[in-house]
């Protein structure tokens, strides 16, 4: 099969500049003859809004938007999907990466296999105060707002935003911020596949379970805030790969 690559949770950021670094060799090398990239949700560290790509201080967004392009070129299908931090990723930024905007959850085939394709957020069910906050989040009351404030207040927000959140975080047990196994049997049953990808608990790892009579496995995609990596599609059997 064609190589396809997976990848998660790389919270690009200009506070993070070794880890954009890597990203855009990444898609220099690693990347280069791949088939399709996708990408499951927090490409950024945060996304204010597709206006912030031709607003001062918006260099990073244009440069990621330039690198998907120029692997588009050499002939790859680059796919974005929404995390819980760049959620409001929009047409603009994808018409600029040559991206395709996939739904939440998505099933692909992959390798031949129907393959159930999410961030995994909203798996994570056991977190209620996080689902009540993802339902207003991804309002359009709520956006529509949002997007109302200029680009300045905007990232003021997000940045008292994400003190709060990290606070949050660390207050929680790990097993509430992981996702429910109920939820992920649920989810597997509903849309009759076999194989998960997901990424968002930064728990990187092959989960097998049977399910329905059948064998089931669920890939949960590495994080770039330590070492970073991805799940690729070569061929052979899938394997994650850690940089």
């Amino acid at each position: 099969m064609a190589r396809v690559i997976f990848v998660s949770d790389l919270h690009l950021s200009r506070e993070r500049p070794a880890t954009n670094e890597i990203f855009f060799r990444f898609l220099a090398e690693k990347a280069r003859d791949a088939a399709a990239l996708y990408v499951l949700g927090d490409l950024f560290e945060y996304w204010i809004g597709d206006d912030d790509l031709v607003a001062e201080g918006g260099d990073l967004g244009r440069e990621v938007a330039a690198g998907f392009a120029e692997l588009g070129r050499r002939g790859a299908r680059v796919c974005l999907m929404h995390g819980n931090r760049d959620f409001l990723m929009g047409e603009r930024l994808c018409a600029a990466a040559g991206a395709t905007l996939l739904d939440d959850p998505m099933v692909e085939e992959i390798g031949g296999e129907r393959t159930l394709l999410t961030h995994g957020d909203a798996l994570c069910t056991d977190d209620v105060d996080y689902q009540k906050w993802r339902a207003t989040a991804r309002s359009e009351a709520w956006q529509r707002q949002f997007l109302s404030k200029s680009i300045a207040e905007r990232r003021q927000l997000v940045g008292q935003m994400r003190e709060t959140s990290r606070a949050v975080t660390r207050s929680k047990p790990p097993e509430i911020t992981d996702v429910n196994a109920q939820a992920v049997r649920d989810l597997l049953l509903r849309h009759r596949v076999r194989r998960m990808i997901h990424g968002h608990t930064h728990r990187p790892a092959l989960h097998e379970m049977r399910l329905g009579g059948r064998n089931c496995e669920r890939w949960v995609l590495p994080d770039w805030y330590s070492t970073g990596g991805y799940l690729e599609f070569d061929g052979a059997e899938p394997r994650l790969v850690f940089f």
